[in-house]
């Protein structure tokens, strides 16, 4: 009894608001929420956490988190502090709900699908061939890192990008709607892990490869590759590939024609930060495998987790951006499969390109809110590298190298350009700021958050590069997002915790567990977990949060609105009246309105073998007002939000009557909302 009598502290505070509100006596109001509390079996400490985290029927959080959905191939929008699931964006996978890749024009545009539901997509892959003349299009993609847009180093909320891990994509969602406009196959890479990222002013998004691959001269110069070369010779026929994509500022779309790509050694780049304040123009890559390992288990050779670890560092790469804009102007550069690369060599020579040491296999690498550090957490070593932006200009200044590498790129010393150390724990993985120049950095195998202080200017010499707190996670955090902590606007108010496991966390759900999100309150002193939230939709990444009154959506599309051009479509109507069919040989095209509660025209007729195309206006201006189209036995599924004028297009293959239905509960004859689709032979 005395655990629940220690509950009315903090039940004490919302009791008074209730008496106030209500003018219920400060008994009968203390002692229902006691009550409620002994019911459940609640702490002093889980009244607090509930209190931090709840937000009322019809409030609305702080902010919105927005995480990378790992193999769903999807964003995840989850409001902070309720820790409430908002909305799933669809990117690289098919969704129904929101019509994406069942036939909508704007979905199927951007997942680069044609009209004969084949692959649209044109460029060579990774390896030169000719991976998009492939038939069947990509239905899944592995999303990892998500990049808001930013202004002067600190999110706008105008466009979200996020690359796939699996295939070497970008993903890129308008923020206006929520919604996917474009998905770009990057050349020359065959998987990313190195972004994306933004540049301080979105100049660019920054993808880099994660495997090497094979070097795109081999094919541009119409050398052959043997099989037994390909990994035999792998240091000289594989290269890695920093992406530099370029934005177009109106409307978030990206330009490979004035993109660029820098040439790396065939290490295998890791994860990556773009330069801010002190250090904008500059991109940071870790790396790891400097060993080049390439496995051969069967042949007797070390498995690549053995060969990869020989070396007691690897390298960070230190790329200066805004020279090789300079390179490229004077056209030192080769079009490589659609897009300008700047060879390793020139690279090296204009002085674009340094390597600095790294403790080996390191993971995460996060630069400060100033631009000032950059941190590298060290995964096998139990201390953070904090790298000194101003020592590193020093060094390349001075030429403080401790040599080169096997290609000749200047490594700088590594006393030279480290400012500090902190040792925090077992397997640190990634950080991430608040506004009180501390930094939190996620450990992998203590599953534990700590938290330490920066240098100067941040903290005094005497307290600078300290651990003063940590907090137990559960389990095997990875990575981990602050409000707004990877911008040169911290919050230091909210950390999520991205666990990779939940035993014992959640109901047993069978044997594949859902992965565990947990809120901390990160505004005091000490950290405290505050909250759970289980995450049955893949395996989330990395995330970003940011003040919801940052992101300014639509509540519904102007009259006629195509999402894929976000501007009158030429195919919208603005009645009934002006629906219409018109048949030509071997297509019937169709003018639909769609309103509560029926579809205009609600007959379509065509014969077998017709094309039918179906150009869908939604004309109602309420908000939440969504149709939806669906086909019976046709992979046809539209989501027609009010304003939306979007096209379908699909071949009558099969004789017979088929009933297509309005998806949403629209109204109280939402079930009477359907037509006919007759096809004749």
């Amino acid at each position: 009894m005395k655990k629940f009598l220690w509950v009315a502290l903090p039940i004490a505070l919302l009791a008074a608001a209730t008496i106030a509100a209500c003018g219920r006596t400060m008994g009968a109001a203390q002692g229902q929420l006691m009550a409620i509390a002994q019911s459940r079996g609640l702490s002093p400490e889980d009244a607090t956490r509930a209190l931090k985290t709840f937000v009322p029927p019809g409030g609305r959080d702080e902010y919105l988190l927005f995480a990378s959905g790992g193999h769903s191939g999807q964003v995840h929008v989850i409001g902070v502090p309720s820790m409430r699931l908002l909305k799933t964006i669809a990117v690289f996978t098919p969704e129904p709900w929101q019509g994406y890749g069942y036939g909508a024009d704007w979905s199927e545009e951007a997942l680069g699908v044609d009209e004969n539901g084949e692959s649209a997509e044109h460029g060579p892959h990774a390896n030169g061939d000719d991976h998009h003349a492939q038939k069947e299009p990509l239905r899944w993609g592995d999303s990892h890192h998500p990049a808001m847009s930013e202004t002067n180093g600190k999110y706008d909320g105008r466009w979200l990008y996020i690359n796939d891990r699996a295939h070497g994509r970008i993903g890129m969602v308008d923020l206006s709607d929520f919604r996917a406009k474009q998905i770009l196959q990057v050349p020359n890479l065959q998987t990313s892990h190195g972004g994306v990222f933004a540049t301080p002013n979105t100049e660019y998004v920054h993808i880099s490869s994660k495997v090497p691959a094979l070097r795109a001269w081999n094919q541009k110069r119409g050398q052959t590759v043997t099989l037994e070369d390909h990994l035999n010779k792998y240091a000289d026929l594989y290269r890695g590939y920093s992406t530099f994509v370029k934005i177009d500022q109106k409307t978030g779309r990206m330009d490979l024609g004035k993109s660029f790509q820098i040439e790396l050694p065939p290490y295998t780049q890791d994860l990556a930060d773009a330069g801010k304040g002190a250090s904008d123009g500059y991109a940071f890559i870790n790396s790891y495998n400097v060993e080049m390992a390439t496995g051969g288990i069967q042949q007797g050779k070390p498995p690549i987790e053995v060969g990869a670890s020989q070396l007691d560092f690897d390298y960070l790469h230190i790329i200066n951006w805004k020279k090789a804009e300079e390179t490229i102007a004077a056209g030192r550069f080769t079009h490589v499969n659609g897009i300008r690369v700047i060879a390793l060599e020139t690279a090296i020579a204009d002085g674009l390109l340094y390597l600095a040491p790294e403790p080996r296999s390191p993971h995460g690498v996060d630069v400060a809110p100033k631009g000032d550090y950059i941190t590298v957490s060290g995964k096998l070593d139990p201390h953070v590298t904090v790298y000194g932006f101003d020592r590193i200009l020093k060094a390349i200044g001075a030429k403080d190298f401790e040599g080169m590498d096997r290609y000749g790129i200047p490594i700088l010393k590594f006393a030279s350009v480290v400012a500090g150390t902190v040792e925090l724990g077992a397997g640190p993985l990634h950080t991430q700021y608040d506004n009180q120049g501390n930094g939190y950095t996620s450990l992998y195998l203590e599953s534990a958050v700590a938290k330490w202080t920066l240098g100067e200017p941040y903290h005094q010499a005497d307290q600078a590069f300290k651990l003063v707190d940590k907090v137990s996670i559960n389990y095997n955090i990875s990575h981990l997002a602050t409000a707004q902590g990877d911008t040169m606007d911290p919050q230091g108010k909210y950390l999520i915790a991205m666990n990779k496991w939940s035993i014992d966390r959640h109901t047993n759900v069978g044997p594949l567990h859902p992965q565990n999100f947990q809120l901390i309150d990160i505004s005091g002193p000490k950290m405290q977990l505050l909250a759970d939230m289980p995450i049955g939709f893949g395996e989330p990444h990395y995330a970003q949060m940011v003040k919801a009154d940052t992101i300014k959506a639509k509540e519904v599309y102007e009259p006629g609105e195509s999402p894929a051009t976000n501007a009158h479509s030429p195919n919208a109507i603005s009645s009934e009246k002006e629906a219409r069919i018109v048949r030509r040989k071997g297509t019937v095209e169709v003018w639909m309105n769609v309103v509560r509660s029926h579809f205009t025209p609600d007959i379509i007729e065509a014969k077998v073998g017709d094309r039918v195309i179906v150009h869908l206006t939604n004309t109602e201006q309420t908000p939440d007002a969504t149709h939806g189209f669906a086909v019976p036995t046709k992979n046809v599924m539209v989501s027609l939000d009010p304003g939306e004028t979007t096209t379908v297009q699909f071949v009558a293959d099969t004789p017979g009557t088929f009933s297509f239905y309005c998806t949403e509960f629209c109204s109280a004859l939402h079930l009477e909302m359907q037509g006919w689709l007759i096809v004749e032979k």
